[in-house]
Order: C-alpha cells, then sequence, then structure tokens
C-alpha cells in the first residue's frame, strides 16, 4: 500500500505539532488558562511563566517550539523579554507570538525584533491556535 505524499506531509506536520512544547506568558492567571486550555485541545505541550524573568529563565533551560508572550507584566515585561532575546542568538530561533491589549504603534518594533505574530485582546481562540500552528510549522 503506498501512501500519497499530501497524506506523509500532513501525518509530518501533524506529529510535530503534537510533539511541540509552548510556553505561555502572562501575569494573568486566568488568560494562562485559557491559553493552556487551548493548547491542550490542540495536542500541544505547554510550560508556563508569570512574567519575564521566569519566561527568561525558562527559554534558556528548556526548549520551546514557541512562546506566546504578553508585553504589560511586572517584574520583567515582555518588552524586555523581547530586547534580551535580540541580544541571544539561541532564543532568536524561538518564535514569538505576542498577546496584548497594547496596541501602540510601538508594536512595529515588537514585529521588527523577529515576531512571528501579534494577536490583540481580547483575542479570539481559533485565531490563536491558527498562530501557534503556523509559527510552529514555518519557524
Amino acid at each position: 500500500m503506498c501512501m500519497s505524499i499530501s497524506l506523509v506531509v500532513q501525518q509530518a506536520e501533524e506529529s510535530r505539532v503534537e510533539a511541540a512544547r509552548v510556553l505561555v506568558v502572562d501575569d494573568d492567571p486566568a488568560i494562562r488558562r485559557l491559553v493552556i486550555a487551548t493548547l491542550k485541545r490542540d495536542g500541544y505541550q505547554f510550560v508556563e511563566a508569570a512574567n519575564g524573568r521566569e519566561a527568561l529563565d525558562r527559554m534558556r533551560t528548556e526548549h520551546h517550539d514557541c512562546v506566546v508572550l504578553d508585553l504589560m507584566m511586572p517584574i520583567v515585561s515582555g518588552w524586555d523579554v523581547l530586547q534580551e532575546r535580540v541580544h541571544d542568538p539561541e532564543l532568536t530561533k524561538i518564535p514569538v507570538i505576542i498577546v496584548s491589549a497594547n496596541r501602540e504603534p510601538e508594536l512595529v518594533k515588537a514585529l521588527d525584533k523577529g515576531v512571528c505574530a501579534f494577536l490583540p485582546k481580547p483575542f479570539d481562540i481559533t485565531a490563536l491556535s491558527a498562530l501557534v500552528k503556523a509559527c510552529v510549522n514555518l519557524w
């Protein structure tokens, strides 16, 4: 029995999605729970961080296929994470999706720092799911 190339590609993409590990960074536990519930439903592994300092520690010591990052957080902000990321070649290999209520023109700067996508809060779960899949598969 011969499998079509498109079926093989689809299965490879599905297995990569299932094995993908996503770091969820937000100071709001309710938002983290919502994002994690979406990731679980889609078959991703996940870890979480409540601020940028925790996120940077995890990004430097653990493997992640994608980071979902809030910008406005105490201790170390998402902006600070992006700034640190620019100076560390290993961190720039990890795609970042910004999920933030911040809609300032400065967001263009974030996209210049190699951010994979921006999703404004409040966000659509289906859009988040699609962005995570796209960033994991294309980055």
